[in-house]
């Protein structure tokens, strides 16, 4: 199979990202702006305008209507992605670092970094059916010392959304316990206490990748 050669960011890229049917992929630089191609041929379809820091994260929901973004701006973006409408920013204190749709996409799970003396957060907030309802309504914050250690960069939901896991620079890998916000298990050592730097599951939840 020849490779397709994506030709479309001035700065580097931070992440990469298919959604749900593998036909369309999500790049994000620190350039600023989110761009969506055809994974198929590689053609650009369009770019998302509207953050002003680099862009570090982004999510798909599985029907390929919505994009959530994530950026160094310290805001989380949804996005309509037929038409590049950012119809809702979720606006915090310390750059948004990770971001992931729960299963049924009524939830998404985003990450801050630790800045300013601020420690680094884990925020559980309600995505809406209908657009114009969406608000910032937080459900769950989780952070304080000695629970968030460093920064977070991944994150994602586990098997009926009651769990998710995190992946960031102290190389550690938790499960966390959706309700109770509370770390039920850790993996410490397969990374050597060397930052994680990306993290996936399986389609059916039952096994994790890291790098």
């Amino acid at each position: 199979m020849r490779p397709i050669l994506l030709k479309g960011h001035e700065r580097p890229l931070t992440f990469i990202k298919y959604n749900a049917d593998g036909d369309l992929i999500v790049t994000c630089a620190k350039d600023h702006h989110p761009t969506l191609w055809y994974a198929e041929n590689g053609n650009r379809v369009g770019t998302y305008i509207g953050h002003n820091g680099a862009v570090w994260t982004a999510d798909m929901t599985k029907d390929s209507k919505t994009l959530a973004t994530g950026s160094a701006d310290t805001s989380c973006k949804l996005w309509d992605v037929e038409t590049g409408v950012c119809f809702h920013t979720f606006q915090f204190d310390q750059p948004v670092r990770a971001v992931s749709f729960a299963i049924g996409d009524d939830k998404m799970v985003i990450t801050t970094d630790p800045f300013m003396g601020v420690n680094a957060a884990i925020h559980v907030v309600e995505i809406a059916k209908n657009r114009e309802e969406q608000t910032s309504k937080i459900l769950k914050t989780i952070s304080g010392d000695g629970i968030v250690n460093g920064r977070l960069n991944r994150v994602v939901w586990g098997p009926l959304n009651e769990t998710f896991l995190t992946a960031g620079e102290d190389g550690v890998l938790r499960l966390w316990d959706v309700e109770t916000g509370k770390v039920l298990k850790e993996a410490t050592d397969a990374h050597k206490g060397k930052p994680i730097q990306h993290l996936e599951l399986s389609p059916d939840k039952t096994h994790a990748i890291t790098a």
